[in-house]
């Protein structure tokens, strides 16, 4: 691979990356981890050598992932049978044990071991350590009882900005707890957005399994690669903006107007997307300023 082009070319693309390693060196950028680019090992290996490669420029990658999937998977294995209320996981005692041994052991351990394997220097985290994640119990929208889901009310970031000032990159899973030690499951991308804001992050890209934010869903070549915020409502009465898109933007909106400076949805099954993000002026998927 490393002889697929000549040195001219070589030298070229470092040149024009240049420019955008500059503009986030010593900088925050927080990306959320998750969809296909994380079931896929191919995508898997690729992400993690972005992410060793942005943190070796000087840029402070901040790694926050779910595990859905692997979650469902356990439940399955252990008879734990899966009840939704208006399409949120109903998370009983049994079952945000299994959340928090997969997501804080299982899943986070093997990206660690990942990044490591990529020449890293990373260190797995969840919201439980240091009290990093504050949580209260999230009531379903016709107040249901969700069980043990979590709507986080505060970050406490040394934990985070401890691991980065020591050279390593966090990786952290997204269970949380409240002030009488209870654990909770919280949403990943909501996570990410909250610690993107309160890091000060200068960039919150959240990998996705589809293209962005399309003008029609069926139709990758709609692809809409700007937004300003104020254009989100809007965007949600033409039905543009719907289903499982809703929350994922609402969280690039609230990222936004908490100060980080730019968000984006991305096209995790893309190899090295995030490369195309951060170092290119057109970047990749959908952008919200």
């Amino acid at each position: 691979m490393m002889n697929s082009i000549d040195n001219g070319v070589r030298a070229k693309v470092l040149n024009d990356a240049l420019p955008y390693i500059q503009k986030y060196n010593n900088k925050i950028v927080v990306v959320k981890y998750g969809g296909n680019a994380m079931t896929n090992a191919e995508l898997k290996h690729a992400v993690m050598s972005d992410i060793v490669l942005l943190s070796l420029v000087g840029i402070k990658v901040v790694l926050v992932h779910g595990g859905g999937p692997e979650i469902n998977d356990m439940l399955g294995k252990l008879g734990i049978e899966s009840k939704f209320i208006n399409g949120l996981r109903y998370t009983d005692e049994a079952t945000v044990d299994v959340v928090k041994m997969v997501l804080a052991g299982k899943v986070n351990k093997e990206l660690v071991q990942l990044l490591a394997h990529n020449h890293g220097s990373a260190v797995g985290l969840c919201g439980i350590d240091g009290q990093m994640l504050m949580a209260e119990k999230k009531k379903g929208a016709n107040g249901e009882d969700l069980g043990f889901v979590g709507d986080i009310v505060k970050v406490n970031t040394k934990p985070i900005l401890d691991t980065l000032k020591n050279g390593n990159i966090p990786v952290i899973a997204t269970v949380a707890t409240d002030e009488f030690g209870a654990t909770y499951n919280v949403n990943a991308d909501t996570a990410a957005a909250r610690i993107a804001a309160e890091l000060g992050a200068e960039n919150l890209i959240l990998m996705t399994d589809i293209a962005g934010l399309l003008r029609d869903k069926n139709d990758p070549s709609t692809l809409i690669p700007s937004l300003n915020v104020s254009e989100v409502p809007f965007m949600k009465s033409q039905g543009i903006i719907s289903g499982g898109m809703i929350p994922k933007i609402d969280c690039c909106v609230e990222a936004v107007r908490r100060g980080v400076k730019k968000t984006a949805i991305i096209d995790g099954r893309i190899p090295h997307s995030i490369l195309i993000e951060i170092l290119s002026n057109e970047g990749i998927g959908t952008q919200f300023r």
